[in-house]
Formats: C-alpha cells, sequence, structure tokens
C-alpha cells in the first residue's frame, strides 16, 4: 500500500509537471501589428506544413532535412539569421512573421503567403516555443534606419573602397561572384558547407531585395552564417555607400534580363495581357 501511494504521488507530480510544460508551450504568443499569434493554433499548422523539414522538435533534423541543402533553421538555439535587431540578439515578432512570409531564395523554404496573416502570427508563435530563450529574455529594440543617401558616382566609389578594405572580396569576390579565396572554407555555425552570395546571378537576398534590407544584413550579420555584422565597422553613410556599390554588381543581371525581354518582342513572342508567368 505504501509503495502503491507513493507511486501515485510521484505519478501525480509528473502530471502537473508536464501540465506545466505544456502551459508554458502553449501560452507563448506573438505580436505582428494588430494580430496577436497563439502558440496552440500554431503548432496544428507547424505539424501540417513545417514538421518534415524542421522536425517534431523543431531541431532542423525532419525527415525530409537530410536531402535539403542548406539544412533547415534549428529553432531550438535561438540563432536566426533575418533580424532587425543587433548581432547575437533574438529577432523580433515581426522578424519572424517577414520570414515565414518571405521565405528564403536558393533554399528550399518557400514563402508563406497562402496563409493567412493570422496564421502566419500563429506559426511564429509556435516557433518560438522551440527555444527557452524566448521565454528567458525579449529581443531589443531594432536598430534605426537612417535615410539613404544619394547613390552617385562618388558613393558607389566610397563604397568599392569599403568593399576592398573590410575584405568582402576575400568571400564574395573581386567582382561579387561568390568566389573569392575564403569561399569553399564557410560553414555555418553547424558545421555544414555555406557558399558567399553570388551577387552577379540576383537580386534577391536572404533576407530581403530592397536596399534597406541590404543595409539591414549588413548592420546586424546573418547569425549562423560567417556573414558578420559591420554596425561596428562602418558608419551609417559607408553602410550606404557599400550598398550602392553592390548593386552595380548585380547591373549584369539586369540588362541579360531586359535583353532577353527585347528578343522575345522582337520575335513576336510577348506574353498576352493575364498570362501566365513562366
Amino acid at each position: 500500500m505504501k509503495h502503491n501511494r507513493m507511486r501515485a504521488h510521484f505519478t501525480g507530480i509528473l502530471v502537473l509537471l508536464f501540465a506545466g510544460v505544456g502551459q508554458v508551450i502553449f501560452a507563448q504568443e506573438s505580436h505582428i501589428g494588430g494580430l496577436t499569434g497563439e502558440g496552440s493554433r500554431g503548432k496544428q499548422l507547424y505539424r501540417r506544413y513545417c514538421v518534415g523539414c524542421h522536425g517534431p522538435l523543431g531541431d532542423g533534423r525532419g525527415e525530409n532535412a537530410p536531402w535539403i541543402d542548406p539544412k533547415p533553421r534549428d529553432f531550438v538555439t535561438g540563432t536566426f539569421k533575418c533580424r532587425s535587431t543587433p548581432t547575437g540578439a533574438l529577432p523580433t515578432d515581426e522578424d519572424l512573421y517577414k520570414s515565414v512570409t518571405r521565405g528564403f531564395v536558393n533554399s528550399n523554404m518557400p514563402s508563406w503567403l497562402p496563409l493567412t496573416k493570422q496564421q502566419r502570427a500563429d506559426l511564429v508563435a509556435y516557433v518560438k516555443t522551440f527555444s527557452s530563450s524566448f521565454r528567458e529574455e525579449k529581443p531589443p529594440s531594432p536598430l534605426s534606419m537612417p535615410s539613404e543617401s544619394a547613390a552617385n558616382q562618388q558613393s558607389i566609389q566610397s563604397g568599392n573602397e569599403l568593399y576592398q578594405k573590410m575584405n568582402c572580396w576575400s568571400c564574395h569576390g573581386k567582382e561579387g561572384r561568390g568566389d573569392g579565396p575564403s569561399a569553399q572554407t564557410l560553414v555555418d555555425n553547424r558545421g555544414y558547407p555555406i557558399p558567399p552570395y553570388d551577387f552577379s546571378v540576383g537580386t534577391r537576398f536572404k533576407c530581403g531585395e530592397s536596399n534597406q534590407d541590404l543595409y539591414r544584413i549588413l548592420m546586424t550579420g546573418l547569425d549562423g552564417t560567417p556573414m558578420p555584422s559591420f554596425a561596428n565597422g562602418l558608419t551609417p553613410a559607408q553602410a550606404w555607400d557599400v550598398v550602392h556599390y553592390i548593386r552595380t554588381l548585380q547591373m549584369n543581371v539586369k540588362r541579360k534580363k531586359q535583353t532577353a525581354e527585347n528578343e522575345k518582342k522582337d520575335r513576336g513572342e510577348s506574353k498576352p495581357v493575364g498570362a501566365q508567368p513562366e
């Protein structure tokens, strides 16, 4: 009888402990504008759309993970690439929401625009339950975004000089083709190879495509990757100069795209209004 009572008492303690954990997990919320995301709702969405890659524990070890490159994000560490907060800090709910909405170019992470805004907010809330960091601390305020300077020749020349001085070329290459001398040696925080971005073949970056997005990447870094923050190495004016120079490395992409479109027009292959994109 005594052993039975002890067993029942111990079982009761375990039940209370696990119940407490569940309450902590599902009490997690996200706040994006006027939306409040609930982890309890996000759990079902995660199991349907995300678990195959990110895994049931959010550690990036889903059943699809071995076949994916780059590897899915490990949410447990609380380390995220795309943030408006300083390097080493947690992202804001808005940062995570933008990542879910936008997706990641050159990866298997799609845009989740087909989900409603509320569903995306709920997903963000559930993703936060995987890392204790979101319960133990709050994200700091986002870095300020100063007004962009004029993208004139002086700014571009200054950006070119800074690109060399800050050793951006050692990873991204002299012409921004991702073929610098360090390119083949780079790994992420989990030890997986990670190539530097090739500016010559695309206009969209991991964390957006506007000049403001590129400025933010320079000043916050991409945590979990070799791309550091330059917040302590560049003034805001210098960062804008680098942004303007990097844009010149993408000019060939724009010209090629325009040339291809013009060739189609010349051949009478222009698509009618309302035609589906390729």
